[in-house]
């Protein structure tokens, strides 16, 4: 046991300082992680034997499900709010048409029949943003005109499409499906159940936890990992889908006032950190480097299919109802990155012994890391090459925390644009909001405890004590000057 432990801790460390390593070359860092898990493996240094693809599994969906809850609690609700229906068409229809094309076209290159090679197309079907904007932060760059807000929201809420799509064929191959246009009766019901079941436990638990009122706080930590585990377990065994609901009860904590909001998304971060970690060190150790190379070529193939045909189709398809320019829809189209979920969906055939398993398994597992290698090394010039981009702010890590509740009070963090009216101006001669109060800013990298007298300067960020219906107020005061008359003493 002491022996494990040894393995696993250094294998951690390994894995965090090799990730500022990646963030200086701009390798995303998942590629990183898969490649010090080879090195450990049986055909690396470590000489660590590992082929079991039942734990594999099991621990994959656990860490999926800790990842899409964490995707879901840290999204900005009025960032995704413009750019919501143009994202659910890239997650479900996008990820449908991803999946044909791939499926179809691979069918020519694989020695797989027709629906072995859409369960192929299906695995690899869903995309990773993570990874995307670990490689964009490292070139300290973002993405204009909604793009990011755009690309998180796809890449959190294709994964459950991509499930559903590879448990279906799969029901296919082994005839637990007669037909399959049953597939849409069963997709209906498992993203219907999904989505209401997200949604009720999401508020639920927002109401249990701001009522609850616990004597040690560590304990709305065991709340919240709780809800990612019931929401997952309790859907599916009502014949949803676990990840859509895991996703969209976060999703749903996301745009409420709950206590500790801050501290436990850092919390959350973190294990959705340690879950990456874990599972692409396993991953890198499930695979036998001399299996994989001889899946090259086709892999290769499919790798080129997937990224030049059946990504673009599926992303100019699904965005035909909304306005987007020509570059927009090229760049979102190369941003396809894929990530640890197709290896771990790859796993699924491989526990239900479908034919031509473990070939699957290594082909998938090569088109990551060619993917990887290729667009997410790429992603930063082709975001300058399209005009896309634009310098990444700077965000403010407050070392302020306090307890939020809607209707009483919320501590916010606001950057002063270099065109606000109020730069200049000492504190006392802005007219903030009633219940309002600057508690801290951040100039330079140094945070300053204000006083009446402080001027703001451009690009600093306030840290804003305030209740939440001042909070537009406050907005149109700091970005356009305008104050609400009623609202001033």
């Amino acid at each position: 046991m002491d022996y494990i432990l040894v393995t696993v801790s250094i294998l951690l460390f390994a894995a965090v300082f090799s990730s500022k390593f990646a963030s200086r070359t701009g390798i995303p860092a998942l590629m990183v992680f898969i490649l010090i898990g080879i090195l450990a493996g049986s055909d690396g240094f470590g000489g660590i034997y590992f082929d079991n693809f039942n734990f594999a599994q099991t621990l994959g969906i656990i860490a999926l499900v800790y990842i899409l809850f964490m995707g879901g609690l840290s999204v900005n609700i009025k960032e995704i709010k413009p750019v919501f229906t143009k994202g659910i068409s890239l997650a479900t229809v996008g990820v449908f048409i991803t999946a044909l094309i791939t499926g179809i076209l691979g069918y020519k290159f694989l020695n797989f029949s027709l629906l072995e090679s859409m369960l192929l197309g299906s695995i690899i079907s869903s995309t990773d943003a993570a990874a995307v904007f670990s490689v964009l932060r490292s070139k300290s760059i973002s993405l204009k005109n909604n793009l990011k807000p755009l690309l998180e929201l796809e890449s959190g809420s294709n994964d459950p499409m991509a499930v559903f799509l590879t448990v279906g064929l799969i029901s296919l191959i082994q005839s637990d499906v007669s037909h399959w246009y049953d597939l849409i009766f069963m997709f209906i019901k498992q993203m219907g159940i999904g989505v209401i079941f997200g949604i009720l436990l999401g508020k639920i638990i927002v109401w249990i936890i701001n009522k609850i009122k616990l004597e040690y706080d560590g304990l709305y930590v065991v709340i919240t990992l709780a809800t990612a585990a019931f929401a997952y377990s309790f859907t599916t065994l009502a014949g949803g889908n676990g990840f859509m609901a895991v996703y969209v009860s976060g999703l749903t904590m996301a745009g409420a006032s709950f206590v500790h909001k801050k501290s436990l998304i850092q919390f959350h971060d973190g294990i959705a950190w340690i879950m990456q970690i874990v599972m692409f060190l396993m991953l890198g150790l499930l695979v036998f480097v001399k299996d994989v190379i001889t899946f090259a070529i086709p892999a290769f193939i499919i790798a080129g299919i997937l990224m030049f045909v059946a990504r673009p189709i599926s992303v100019w398809i699904s965005m035909i109802p909304f306005k987007s320019s020509f570059n927009e829809k090229l760049l979102i189209s190369w941003v396809g990155l894929r990530g640890a979920a197709p290896i771990v969906l790859a796993t699924f055939p491989v526990i239900a012994n479908i034919p031509h398993c473990h070939d699957m398994f290594n082909v998938v597992f090569f088109i990551v890391i060619i993917s990887v290698l290729i667009q997410g090394t790429t992603i930063p010039a082709m975001a300058r090459l399209l005009k896309l981009e634009q310098p990444l702010e700077k965000g403010c890590r407050s070392p302020l925390a306090m307890q939020s509740i809607a209707g009483t009070n919320k501590l916010i963090e606001i950057r002063v644009s270099p065109n606000s009216p109020i730069i200049k101006k000492p504190l006392f001669e802005i007219n903030f909001p009633n219940d309002t109060l600057v508690a801290m800013l951040m100039r330079d990298d140094e945070y300053v405890i204000p006083h009446g007298a402080t001027t703001i300067e451009g690009n600093d960020i306030l840290s804003i004590l305030t209740c939440e219906t001042q909070e537009e107020a406050l907005y149109r005061l700091i970005e356009k000057g305008e104050t609400d008359k009623e609202s001033q003493p």
